[in-house]
């Protein structure tokens, strides 16, 4: 027992010391920075692209403008509102990549260009860095290949300027190179991120087991004392009474022990930290890798929010049962089912967390008694933890699992 605090000691400072660096802040910031620089250098080809229209096709070079410099306003907005960040940029990059291969069929004029640079060629950076945030390392470092050697091709032709041959391999390995770069850079700061997040998941596991371990020894020590100085003090009065004053007063020590054990039973251990939203989230990740049928994960304020280690375990429990119950009895033969887990953090230590379906859905009312997987591992889990679990279901139209930490977050 003396050694306990100790441990838990060492445990909280370990805890409080948890680094800032996620893979979620990272991926947050390289697509804002993505968004921003995309802004500028928009904006910067703005004054060519203008200039350059007038040798395009009727119209095309208007419709390019829209469409390239929609897509990044678009893709700025996502990386600022955190939504659809990936799809944003593997639109934006299969868009440019479209663009260039269809300039020389829009070029109506060539020697309007006056051998001038593609306006599209000071994008290029833009678009295979969306690469990198979009699409997995292998395929982003095939794009950013490929992308500047046709851009390369492009710029040898009159279309692209006319350049001679060592001026278009030089543009074309000046925008590989940058290209290479940011996708070195990006990875190597994923995996550094990759790492830390592993690091903290295996040392809050550990502190979430010394918290238990000790409060559970405190628990068993609150217990004992209660049993030595209650249970066995009125068991002792009740044997000893010959009275029928010493016998009320062991029917008053008996009620009054019998009334400290329930309220003893009520509190129960808790755990002594708390403990931030991502670690759920990741967790609740790799409980996916574990199913062979896919969910749409979808995270709203995550960052900041902390809540008690037991919360998050009750969170996690439920939320893992609700799947496995979506993954047994939601699916119709012959139709797909589509299945979204979605968790959003409310203010600083509360979550909402929604395992919807589209399938077959059921009556609440008809499930058997002795099937516990909603009555006990979701809804009396996460009342006993202090939170709430509504379950809403239609036939034919899907089934729903809303869980709530405390109870009433996020008016759920």
């Amino acid at each position: 027992m003396a050694e306990m605090p100790a441990v838990d000691w060492r445990v909280t400072r370990l805890s409080r010391r948890r680094s800032t660096v996620t893979r979620a802040q990272v991926e947050t910031v390289v697509g804002r920075a993505l968004g921003v620089f995309g802004l500028v250098f928009g904006a910067q080809t703005v004054p060519m692209a203008l200039a350059q229209a007038g040798a395009l096709m009727p119209g095309a070079g208007a419709a390019l403008m829209a469409v390239l410099y929609g897509a990044i306003v678009g893709l700025a907005v996502a990386t600022i509102t955190k939504v659809a960040v990936r799809t944003a940029s593997l639109a934006f990059a299969l868009l440019y990549a479209l663009a260039l291969v269809a300039w020389p069929f829009l070029v109506d004029d060539p020697a309007a260009l006056e051998g001038a640079t593609p306006w599209l060629y000071y994008l290029c950076t833009v678009a295979t860095t969306a690469a990198v945030v979009a699409v997995p390392p292998a395929w982003a470092a095939v794009y950013t290949l490929v992308v500047p050697a046709v851009y390369g091709v492009i710029r040898f032709m009159p279309s692209g300027g006319d350049a001679g041959p060592l001026l278009a391999v030089l543009d074309a390995m000046y925008a590989v190179v940058l290209g290479v770069v940011v996708l070195v850079i990006v990875t190597m700061l994923r995996q550094a991120a990759g790492a830390v997040d592993s690091a903290q998941e295996a040392a809050l596991e550990r502190y979430d087991l010394a918290a238990r371990l000790h409060a559970n020894e405190i628990e068993r020590v609150k217990v004992d004392a209660l049993v030595h100085d209650s249970v066995l003090t009125t068991l002792l009065s009740a044997a000893a009474a010959t009275t029928p004053d010493q016998q009320q007063l062991a029917a008053r020590m008996a009620r009054d022990a019998v009334q400290r054990l329930d309220e003893a039973g009520a509190t129960g251990p808790r755990a002594l930290d708390r403990v931030g939203l991502p670690v759920l989230v990741r967790r609740l990740r790799a409980a996916l890798t574990t199913f062979t049928t896919p969910f749409t994960v979808r995270v709203v304020n995550a960052g900041g929010v902390e809540l008690p280690v037991e919360a998050v375990e009750a969170l996690h429990a439920a939320a893992v049962q609700a799947m496995v119950n979506s993954l047994q009895h939601a699916d119709e033969p012959g139709l797909s089912t589509r299945r979204e887990l979605r968790i959003r953090g409310v203010r600083a230590g509360g979550c909402v967390i929604e395992v919807a379906d589209s399938g077959r859905g059921f009556v609440l009312e008809e499930v058997p008694a002795e099937r516990l997987g909603l009555r006990v591992s979701i809804e009396e889990r996460m009342v006993n933890a202090g939170g709430a679990a509504h379950i809403e279901s239609r036939i034919g139209h899907g089934t729903t699992v809303t869980l709530a930490w405390p109870q009433g977050a996020g008016g759920a």
